[in-house]
């Protein structure tokens, strides 16, 4: 499974297990597929839970039950976690995640303009203000950010950038992956795909999602 894993999300940016191991828990899984990231302390399972208020400055406090936006996980970190995994506990077919490949941006002039593009957190991390790039080479390969609400530009190619960024993902093609059965498994490239959530559809509220972020591949 797992050199197959890699091989798939190394080609396609993702890969959707369909009730993997249903009887296992998060943590075993994720264990088995991979290397798993502890983000902060006691943060290994995020459960992800619907919820019409949340706290400030978070995406349930922002966007409570309506659709959150395209965007990496973690992307104001100086180094946003490899992969994460997304499972399901209590899902619903009309409730899909949603995936744009960012390669598909990529292309051209534009890939020089966003390696060049700066960003910033718009709150300090750490009491810092540390300044990030939009897109960074990493070998053969490119890490991208993308998170309009906690970043924002820290230059004016990255004002620019950002438009760009914003008019080239609106024709974007979209992919949608419902975690509907327990066990069904996402595992994403999160430096290579941007994933919002669809909104909640009344009556969902108990939709559960359990998410962990892993270093690498198996």
């Amino acid at each position: 499974m797992g050199s197959l894993l890699a091989d798939q999300i190394e080609c396609s940016g993702y890969s959707f297990l369909s009730t993997y191991l249903p009887d296992a828990d998060s943590v075993t899984v994720a264990t088995r597929l991979g290397s798993p990231l502890v983000p902060w302390n006691g943060g290994l399972v995020q459960r992800l839970i619907p919820r019409a208020t949340a706290t400030p400055n978070t995406y349930s406090g922002i966007y409570g039950l309506d659709r959150f936006p395209f965007h990496t996980d973690l992307a104001h970190w100086r180094l946003p976690p490899r992969y994460l995994m997304l499972r399901c506990v209590n899902g619903y077919t009309d409730i899909p995640t949603m995936l744009i490949d960012a390669r598909a941006i990529f292309v051209g002039s534009t890939l020089n303009f966003l390696t060049r593009a700066i960003v910033k957190p718009r709150r300090p991390q750490g009491g810092a203000v540390p300044l990030l790039r939009l897109c960074e080479q990493v070998g053969a390969k490119h890490r991208f950010r993308w998170d309009e609400v906690f970043l924002i530009a820290a230059s004016r190619t990255g004002v620019g950038a950002i438009e760009a960024v914003r008019s080239l993902l609106s024709d974007a093609e979209t992919m949608s992956i419902a975690l509907a059965s327990t066990g069904d498994t996402l595992i994403i490239d999160n430096w290579r795909m941007l994933h919002a959530r669809s909104p909640i559809v009344t009556g969902r509220e108990d939709r559960i999602i359990e998410r962990i972020y892993l270093e690498r591949l198996y």
